[in-house]
């Protein structure tokens, strides 16, 4: 089990210990509960989605990094398929606060990253902020999606968020988890490389088609890939950068130990990633980075 997880295990029910156990200790844990594990958990201790969402925010909230505010949030994606995403914030010494992770942005982002076709809720252990509420919907569950809070009545994000703003507005009907593949293509050898282009196929980018990835390689070789979130009110738009962090960070690695860097984007976009991904990953003290443009 990740030391990170400790503190937070021991003070769940000891049922709930006892099944998590084996999911926890698993190697390849990486923050995700599958379908049928997140069946046997709920029928071995007789819980509901809602009530295991509810149980599991804790280790989420473990999986936290802030050394700016030291206020841990943790939020579980919900999906479609039944699988079960841990989400939390994430700050960076040294970088803007612009540059901050939510917990719901979190979430969402790494049922994205692992193929969650579509959410179905999302449980949070605080209540959504504007900005989160804003980027949650640019999803394709659109205001229908579930929040739940711990002290709260299960709302839609349509009552979170009353007379919205999104991408209907702007008349563009591709929406965020929606598969999508852009098609670029390029002669390249580095795996890294290869992995941000990738990314950059799947990206979210209706409003400016400036469309980018980004990959990154941990201390232990495993390489981890974020694609551009694109979001209707522009703001809560989601760099590349920091979705590959999301994933870097709950998978586990450390973001603090980056041993290189590949960004990946439209050479003719109206605007670059570049600037801001290398000051942010400059602040984590990773100097390694190329810039490689289609």
């Amino acid at each position: 089990m990740h030391p990170r997880f400790h503190a937070a295990y021991s003070e769940l029910p000891a049922t709930l210990q006892s099944v998590l156990k084996p999911y926890l200790d698993a190697p390849d844990f990486q923050a995700v509960l599958e379908a049928k594990q997140v069946e046997t958990i709920k029928q071995c201790c007789g819980l509901d989605n809602d009530t295991l969402a509810f149980s599991l925010l804790p280790l989420a909230a473990a999986c936290s990094s802030t050394p700016i505010s030291h206020f841990h949030v943790g939020a579980i994606a919900h999906g479609i398929s039944g699988n079960l995403y841990f989400g939390a914030n994430m700050e960076f010494s040294g970088a803007p606060l612009q540059q901050t992770v939510h917990a719901e942005q979190c979430a969402v982002t790494h049922a994205w990253l692992r193929g969650e076709a579509k959410l179905v809720s999302v449980t949070v252990n605080y209540t959504p902020c504007g900005h989160c509420r804003q980027f949650m919907n640019e999803l394709n569950s659109g205001t229908e999606l579930l929040i739940n809070m711990p002290t709260r009545t299960q709302a839609k994000l349509g009552d979170y968020l009353p007379y919205s703003f999104g991408p209907k507005d702007l008349k563009i009907n591709q929406l965020l988890m929606d598969p999508v593949d852009h098609g670029f293509e390029m002669i390249l050898e580095d795996e890294l490389a290869k992995a941000a282009l990738e990314a950059a196929n799947h990206c979210h980018a209706p409003y400016s088609n400036a469309h980018s990835g980004v990959a990154l390689e941990g201390e232990d070789g495993k390489v981890y890939a974020g694609r551009y979130a694109e979001n209707a009110a522009f703001n809560p738009s989601l760099p590349p950068l920091q979705a590959a962090l999301v994933l870097m960070n709950i998978s586990g690695g450390d973001c603090q130990k980056i041993r290189r860097a590949v960004l990946v984007e439209a050479q003719d976009a109206i605007l670059t990633q570049w600037d801001a991904t290398q000051a942010t990953l400059n602040a984590l003290g990773c100097k390694n980075i190329q810039r490689i443009t289609f």
